[in-house]
């Protein structure tokens, strides 16, 4: 089980089931709702992704879009349109509106898993840490706001990406993350970044921060972790 909630709404029961149920399989926590006015009473700011049904009963998906991206509160949820209108201009509004994907009905199981995996990839972010904010584990200390990492009070000399991928796993001691987990939160909008690019700023961060480089364990066809004894 990973740490993203997923709303799916939609009228049609069965596809809400149908989709929550593999999603759940991906290791989502899943919940539903059969119309815009049932979604809107949730507790919508925990959400990370919504899958949104573009035809429902009073309150359309574009509507209900329209009024979440207007609250702060909800204005950076992720949105992904599930619909049977498949036009130009359906498209086109639903990308105007805030949408981060578009995806026509009838569609594959597969489909839907790969693009809410990728929307979460790249609107996901890492979880936010205060200004004065000191990141530790035993003699290994990472200071946010003055960019320092040091080992046993001696500072320890990282690259941008190095500090910003140690950063990451001290936030978040003991989960895996992908490649392409990595790519999204550290190097963000770099267009073109080879997976042997991350492996050899890790090798060089593993060297740099000595014996706590043996904390950040691959795990084989996953990715890596912070692994805390």
């Amino acid at each position: 089980m990973n740490d993203y909630r997923i709303l799916v709404v939609d009228d049609e029961e069965d596809l809400c089931e149908i989709l929550k149920f593999n999603l759940e399989n991906e290791g989502y926590r899943v919940d539903t709702a059969n119309s815009a006015e049932e979604a809107l009473k949730l507790n919508l700011p925990q959400y990370h992704l919504l899958l949104l049904d573009v035809m429902m009963g009073e309150i359309s998906g574009f509507r209900m879009a329209n009024m979440l991206k207007k609250n702060k509160e909800t204005a950076h949820i992720p949105i992904i349109f599930i619909t049977a209108k498949d036009t130009e201009n359906d498209t086109v509004t639903g990308f105007n509106i805030g949408a981060d994907d578009y995806i026509s009905k009838p569609f594959s199981l597969r489909e839907v898993i790969a693009r809410a995996k990728a929307v979460l990839r790249r609107t996901a972010p890492i979880l936010p840490a205060n200004d004065n904010e000191v990141l530790s584990y035993k003699g290994l200390k990472l200071n946010i706001p003055q960019k320092k990492v040091s080992i046993e009070e001696t500072e320890v000399a990282l690259t941008k990406k190095e500090f910003e991928i140690l950063m990451l796993f001290l936030q978040n001691k003991g989960r895996v993350f992908s490649r392409e987990d990595i790519l999204a939160k550290v190097w963000q909008e770099e267009v073109f970044v080879l997976d042997r690019t991350i492996d050899v700023n890790i090798t060089r961060l593993r060297k740099k921060i000595g014996e706590y480089g043996k904390r950040i364990v691959t795990r084989l066809g996953y990715g890596y972790c912070f692994e805390c004894e």
